[in-house]
């Protein structure tokens, strides 16, 4: 008897159990005012720190930002920049998913990766007045 209540606390405890995000990529440099925002809070920057979903890259006036994904797509985020991570899934067995960046201010140098390349506008990067498919590339979005 006292065997099936662990086990019932167990289950229920793995059921209430809020799910983990996944690590999408990780800050691979920081240089001056640099930041995430995620769900509201802000986390500080170091090189190795993970990002996820949702998360908001914010660079200040002399802030810089290198980010690589899962998928081997790189971001530079230049000054006075942010950048919001809005979509990611990966499938690391088909290498193929799909990737929604959003600038909303400042610069973003892309070098793609396998999502890119998996399909057609797999991987779109928005503005403020446009939106662009990528298709396996390098590229440069700035936005005043």
């Amino acid at each position: 008897m006292r065997s099936l209540v662990k086990i019932a606390a167990l289950a229920v405890m793995i059921a209430s159990a809020a799910p983990a995000l996944a690590e999408i990529g990780r800050v691979k440099s920081n240089v001056g005012a640099a930041s995430v925002n995620r769900s509201g809070r802000t986390v500080a920057v170091a090189p190795g720190v993970q990002l996820e979903p949702g998360d908001i890259l914010v660079t200040g006036r002399d802030g810089r930002l290198g980010v690589t994904f899962v998928d081997g797509t790189r971001f530079a985020v230049g000054p006075n920049s942010r950048v919001t991570l809005t979509e990611f899934q990966f499938d690391r067995t088909r290498q193929s998913g799909s990737f929604v960046t959003s600038v909303d201010r400042g610069s973003l140098g892309v070098v793609s990766g396998s999502i890119a390349k998996s399909r057609r506008d797999a991987m779109r990067v928005r503005t403020p007045t446009s939106m662009l498919g990528v298709r396996g590339t390098r590229f440069v979005v700035d936005v005043p």
